[in-house]
């Protein structure tokens, strides 16, 4: 097993989130770390900036340093024409003493060698370990953590801990679960994404199923059981199943009932086989975060972790980026970036706001990600938005990795007017191609009582940062 410490590692394609949260961690155990990516200026940049690693843009064969121990990769750009990637293929010599990994690889090869908690599914993965994260170190355990997006109260997006555990988001898309070994798996839910690579449901299923295969006998899985495939797939998992519901004919081992909502916050009251532990407060709106709340309680007393210690965490914890985050206000309207980008995270969040700001307009602002996701869950996305009172679709972010058109982000804005026409919704619909169009319009239109959803996966939060200089 390849040691991560005291090492010169260099990172190409840095400013994704994936290797920012990487390169964070690598410097703070004590790596001298840098690395390479366009000279375009994204969220990231601040973290990088902070933890003062080098980034070198635009990309060129040039960047690389000296005699790297370490080159890391994102899977972006593994059969692109990048120049560095080229170069370090062109001369193998040079780069023999090198250990060139794609960032999945890395990742794994770090998480292994810690009992290693992986949090995974297809929704809900960056808050939950963000926030198991969060709950383990305010209780003193010291862990180590990596999510995929900032956290302000990590001041970044990792945490470096004395403990054994490493709590890490893991991602399954190109099947990247088969670089981890995890001693503990959360598994929040699964619903069929990233069609680019899985070209149907059941191989999408199939390494959900794989990974849990791999959990130890004396480690364990978390499992989301109102999830249908899960409970189908959680009988392959040889270390012992914990699950969780929100539902009350789903029954559980951890159950919440008696929801309400009372000054900013969600309370709600939890079971253990069918003991009461009390009530719980958390800050982050929508029944998917009780959801995510109850994986949390679960996961940390697996860990060991007091009673008091959990609820006092997960009451303190605020979020991360691009989560629900409130950006600020715009002649009284108020202004949120939300990464939902599928269909069921989509009509998850804006329930989630409705029923906080019950008196606002919502209008949400849609970036669709690739278009790949788009065409193939096309039914679903125009179903997404009912609850919102205006809808503005920008132009798809298409990926790198994919073949662009075979549809368009006009056809999803006449597809969501179609339906509305059906179920008689009285909602807005305008497609607006670009983000300063949607910005020159929001200006005009904005009302005190608004509240503006910026939503998607690409860079939508770019409107925000134009209405709020």
């Amino acid at each position: 097993m390849f040691d991560f410490r005291n090492k010169k590692i260099y990172l190409i394609g840095i400013k994704g989130v994936g290797l920012t949260m990487l390169a964070q961690f690598l410097a703070r155990t004590g790596n001298e770390v840098s690395g390479s990516d366009t000279a375009e200026v994204f969220l990231t940049d601040q973290v990088l900036r902070r933890e003062k690693i080098e980034v070198k843009a635009p990309f060129a064969a040039a960047n690389i340093p000296q005699s790297p121990d370490v080159i890391i990769y994102s899977s972006a750009y593994e059969d692109s024409d990048n120049p560095e990637m080229n170069y370090w293929r062109a001369n193998p010599e040079k780069f023999k003493s090198t250990l060139v990994l794609s960032y999945a690889a890395a990742l794994g090869a770090i998480f292994n060698r810690y009992k290693g908690i992986a949090v995974c599914g297809s929704h809900g993965k960056t808050t939950t370990s963000a926030w198991l994260g969060y709950v383990l170190q305010r209780a003193g355990r010291s862990p180590n953590v990596l999510v995929g997006s900032r956290v302000p109260q990590f001041k970044g997006s990792s945490l470096v801990g004395r403990s054994p555990y490493f709590i890490a988001e893991v991602d399954e898309y190109q099947n990247k679960l088969r670089y981890f070994q995890p001693q503990g798996v959360v598994l929040n839910n699964i619903d069929y994404d990233h069609p680019d690579f899985f070209k149907s449901p059941s191989a999408y299923f199939r390494v959900f199923r794989e990974f849990i295969k791999k959990v130890p006998r004396a480690g364990f899985l978390i499992i989301n059981q109102a999830d249908a495939e899960i409970r189908r797939i959680s009988r392959f998992c040889p270390g012992k199943i914990i699950s969780y519901s929100t539902v009350p004919q789903m029954r559980a081992d951890y159950q919440a009932t008696d929801f309400r909502q009372e000054a900013g916050s969600q309370f709600f009251k939890v079971a253990f086989s069918r003991r009461s532990l009390g009530e719980f407060r958390i800050r982050l709106a929508g029944k998917h975060n009780i959801t995510n709340a109850l994986a949390v309680i679960a996961a940390a007393r697996r860990l060991g972790l007091p009673l008091a210690a959990i609820k006092k965490g997960l009451a303190s914890f605020r979020g991360t980026d691009r989560r629900a985050q409130v950006l600020g206000h715009y002649r009284g309207a108020l202004i949120i970036d939300d990464y939902a980008h599928h269909p069921t995270e989509i009509q998850a969040t804006l329930a989630g706001f409705k029923e906080r700001y019950p008196r606002r307009r919502l209008i949400v602002v849609f970036h669709p990600h690739t278009f790949t996701r788009t065409q193939k869950l096309f039914k679903d996305f125009i179903k997404s938005f009912a609850l919102a009172d205006e809808v503005i679709v920008l132009d798809i972010y298409g990926s790198a990795r994919e073949k662009q058109g075979g549809v368009s982000s006009r056809e999803l804005a006449e597809g969501i007017k179609r339906f509305n026409q059906r179920r008689a919704i009285p909602q807005g619909v305008r497609y607006l191609p670009l983000a300063r169009q949607a910005t020159a319009y929001l200006k005009k239109s904005l009302a005190p009582n608004d509240l503006v959803v910026l939503m998607g996966a690409g860079d939508v939060f770019r409107i925000g940062q134009d209405l709020l200089p």
